[in-house]
């Protein structure tokens, strides 16, 4: 009988190992690398011209024309005709959370069970041998804000670099947002007492805000008689080392998280934002950003215009709202961020303002722009080079990727499956 149950945990050893796709993490390097002759997309909105960046030990050095390349003991990429971008960094998912959608509650830890539950950390539970975290790679994201939903507070995110052996590799920036569902205060047509939706929408805001009065309170007293493991986890609220993420679309939801901006003196991001073009100026003035979920979205209302969601990012731009670009479309696990936004490009947005949407602005946002979102000299090498746009999916192919200076392996389980039937048929 042990031998049974020994054959069965190796087979099932064997079959859980090749089931993963054979990729795996580069090794870190050291030493200097170029990228040359490329067109290099900074990410601020500046483009170079047949350009080269220096990068020494995973960090860029220099980013320029004219930059002489050594002949010994480099490795140089030379990307003559090609494009190079920051890499694209995707603010809010349940990337490595989440495996397969529905029943199957073993591929699935990104809900927790009850209502306040701030002392969640999305990173443990955080899966670096997912087989979507590849198939974004090779589609140019490199960088993901990790979320954890359910409840009305459900906890706090991180971001990851999507090239590791587990979650403490993975770890770009830990716990830098503590995140909220707002009630909905939208009334269903068929609701026989439309009172009651409003009240209750009122009765959860007023216990978030008991909460964080709580919260407050606990975290001045110099001393406690036992720790608060709840109200321990907004500290970083109070002190400004954590981001306040409220996931709001409707306007009155949008007022109330002002209204906690202004209490509290959190710094505030709406994350979804469907009606934020309605209130823009009014978002500008109490500096509070924005990440747009639902831009491949039909539009949030009847009355909205059926291109509203791809105008938003434009107005937003011209309020001078710092905003980001997400892709919460699950069907297809989030590799479309780029074409989001080279939708916004061409309905107001420059190229070059949408690239900053899901580069250097989401950066701002997760606030991680001192470390990464464009290409400029003291920040990590995280890049991209595209044979095309790579805001336009007929021409974005892209060709190599970087992670901390480390190329990373752009192979997924679709292009083994591409390169197995292509040999099976003798296309190739």
């Amino acid at each position: 009988m042990k031998k049974i149950f020994f054959l069965a945990a190796i087979l099932s050893l064997t079959l859980s190992v090749h089931s993963q796709d054979d990729v795996y993490p580069a090794k870190a390097y050291k030493g200097l690398l170029f990228i040359t002759n490329g067109t290099v997309h900074i990410g601020n909105g500046q483009v170079l011209d047949n350009a080269t960046i220096e990068v020494k030990d995973g960090k860029i050095v220099r980013v320029g024309t004219g930059i002489a390349v050594p002949q010994d003991d480099v490795k140089v990429f030379n990307v003559a005709g090609k494009q190079v971008y920051p890499g694209l960094i995707l603010p809010q998912s349940d990337l490595g959370l989440k495996e397969i959608s529905g029943s199957v509650r073993g591929s699935n830890d990104y809900r927790e069970l009850g209502d306040i539950n701030p002392n969640i950390r999305s990173i443990v539970a955080y899966n670096t041998a997912s087989t979507m975290i590849n198939v974004l790679k090779a589609n140019g994201i490199l960088l993901a804000g990790i979320v954890p939903q359910g409840g009305t507070i459900s906890g706090s995110s991180s971001v990851v670099q999507l090239d590791a052996w587990n979650w403490e590799d993975a770890a770009y920036a830990t716990g830098n947002g503590m995140h909220i569902n707002m009630p909905s205060f939208a009334v269903p047509a068929a609701a026989a007492k439309p009172e009651e939706v409003i009240r209750e929408a009122l009765e959860k805001t007023e216990k978030i805000k008991s909460f964080f009065r709580e919260a407050r309170a606990y975290l001045q007293e110099a001393t406690h008689t036992s720790t608060n493991l709840k109200l321990e986890a907004v500290k970083g609220l109070f002190d400004k080392s954590q981001k306040l993420f409220v996931h709001a679309g409707q306007v009155k939801q949008m007022l109330l998280a002002i209204d906690f901006a202004k209490e509290f003196g959190f710094n505030v991001v709406i994350v979804g934002g469907e009606a934020s073009w309605q209130i823009a100026s009014l978002l500008k003035e109490n500096n509070v950003a924005v990440i747009l979920n639902a831009e491949h979205h039909l539009p949030s209302t009847e009355d909205d215009d059926y291109d509203q969601p791809f105008k938003t990012p434009a107005i937003l731009q011209k309020a001078g709202v710092l905003f980001a670009l997400n892709d919460d479309a699950s069907n297809a696990r989030y590799r479309n961020l780029a074409f989001n936004a080279g939708t916004a490009a061409a309905f107001g947005l420059t190229k070059e303002e949408a690239l900053s949407a899901i580069t250097l602005n989401a950066a701002n946002i997760l606030g991680i722009a001192a470390r990464t979102g464009s290409l400029e000299a003291g920040k990590d090498a995280n890049i991209v080079i595209s044979e095309g746009d790579i805001l336009d999916m007929r021409t974005s192919i892209i060709t190599h990727a970087f992670i901390q200076g480390r190329q990373v392996d752009l192979a997924s389980k679709q292009t083994q499956l591409y390169e197995r039937y292509m040999g099976k048929y003798g296309l190739k």
